[in-house]
């Protein structure tokens, strides 16, 4: 073995801490922080270059951090009710002040969301100020491998580093003599390093946007300790077509119109923004969370208007204009003059006068109800999150800790628990993780 191979198989032991959270991100943050008040030595393990990374890149760097009407039907989940403790034990008031006395400026958006009034930057400053009050440790380029209970350490210690891992913790002073301990073990550059433990927060985030550290680490965690997966997909994306569909939206990427957007039972109204993919927009992403693959999409065109009834009024009030004229009244030119070369070319130039009315009853129905069928989402790629994930019935709702493994919690996305679009997600990331935090 050479002396390099020698130095990377190499097990450092380091301190022993109270809690240690598995995640930078906006969970794991708040978790650690809350923990560290209750004067709990902690340590944050986080797997990227630097903390906070989706933080800094969502709402276009200005962090949509909460929304005033956080309600648990905002939140898809096999179970509910399951995040109404969470939201209701720090709610998003609790949060706003937090914020305002730190100081941060923040301006009210569009359905009750909240955003940085300049940038995203100044919301994760007072994350790290918090931390660095209350003493946290934060660790990056830290790759968690694995995390051994010491309960079971004993089959499975190979390398001496390990056994002397084992003394040492059976050295610790016990408050609670039921409650296991956990090694954290990771990669730190070219050394393994193991870290000792009363509890572990699992904040590792989910598969959504890979570039900013999505991965698939907590579901394997999980895994390991027996805890069930609900099935994961993207969230929050855009769709994707391979039909005549995807040719009229590349000829009009970067047009926006007010819709609303429907799927089985679900229906958002907000813009929808075409793209020379598909579709996106605020009423696309709502929508993705609950669409399946083969499903159909309805696009409402004009919300506001029964069209069957505006076209034939416009036949009579309007006889001599044509169909483009009075729909780009309420409609983009553009999206007009490309509906028009699928939807009514034959009558393109006749004057409604001169239209059947069966004929402007169909579309009119069409404008209403425009049936579409995605290929596919753009996957997580560019999800904003990931639906599904650790099983909420193996969760406690109360304390967001494993019921059958104290001292082991799970929070943030990683858990099924997705909020709608809006400053939702984040506010579950507060919730979640101050609940862990004073539990852990």
């Amino acid at each position: 073995m050479t002396a390099e191979r020698s130095k990377t198989n190499r097990t450092a032991q380091r301190a022993v801490y109270d809690v240690v959270v598995l995640g930078g991100g906006a969970a794991g943050l708040f978790a650690a922080f809350t923990a560290a008040q209750r004067g709990r030595r902690v340590l944050v393990l986080e797997r990227a270059n630097k903390i906070g990374k989706k933080i800094l890149m969502s709402g276009g760097g200005r962090c949509n951090f909460t929304n005033l009407y956080i309600e648990a039907q905002n939140f898809l989940s096999a179970n509910q009710h399951f995040c109404k403790s969470a939201l209701n034990q720090y709610t998003q008031w609790d949060f706003i002040d937090l914020m305002q006395r730190h100081g941060l400026e923040y301006e009210e958006r569009k359905h009750g969301q909240l955003f940085c009034l300049h940038s995203a930057k100044d919301l994760l400053a007072i994350l790290e100020e918090e931390c660095a009050l209350t003493g946290v440790t934060i660790r990056t380029r830290c790759d968690v491998s694995g995390v051994d209970s010491s309960l079971e350490r004993s089959e499975s210690l190979e390398s001496e580093g390990s056994r002397e891992a084992a003394s040492s913790t059976a050295s610790l002073s016990h408050a609670d003599a039921n409650h296991p301990r956990y090694t954290v073990r990771c990669v730190e550059g070219e050394e393994v390093t193991s870290y000792r433990c009363e509890s572990v927060i699992v904040a590792t985030g989910a598969l959504s946007v890979p570039t900013l550290g999505g991965s698939d680490r907590g579901y394997h965690l999980a895994q390991e300790y027996g805890l069930p997966l609900i099935d994961r997909s993207a969230g929050l994306v855009p769709f994707m077509f391979s039909d005549v569909t995807l040719a009229l939206c590349n000829a009009l990427s970067g047009c926006s119109v007010s819709v609303e957007a429907r799927c089985g039972s679900a229906s958002f109204s907000e813009d929808m923004l075409f793209t020379h993919r598909g579709l996106s927009g605020p009423a696309i992403l709502q929508i993705s969370n609950y669409w399946q693959p083969g499903a159909t999409l309805v696009i409402d065109l004009l919300p506001a208007l029964d069209a069957e009834t505006y076209l034939i009024e416009q036949k009579h009030d309007n006889s001599k204009q044509k169909i483009r004229s009075v729909l780009t009244q309420h409609l983009p030119k553009a999206l007009v003059a490309e509906l028009e070369k699928l939807w009514w070319p034959e009558i393109a130039e006749r004057p409604l006068a001169e239209c059947n009315d069966s004929v402007l009853r169909g579309l009119g129905q069409r404008l209403n109800a425009w049936q579409l069928k995605p290929s596919a989402t753009e996957g997580y790629r560019t999800a904003e999150v990931t639906l599904g994930g650790v099983a909420t019935s193996a969760i406690s709702s109360k304390t967001m800790e494993a019921i059958d493994h104290p001292g082991l919690y799970f929070i943030g996305e990683v858990v099924d628990v997705t909020g709608h679009l809006g400053g939702f997600n984040f506010q579950w990331a507060w919730s979640s993780g101050f609940v862990a935090g004073v539990n852990a």
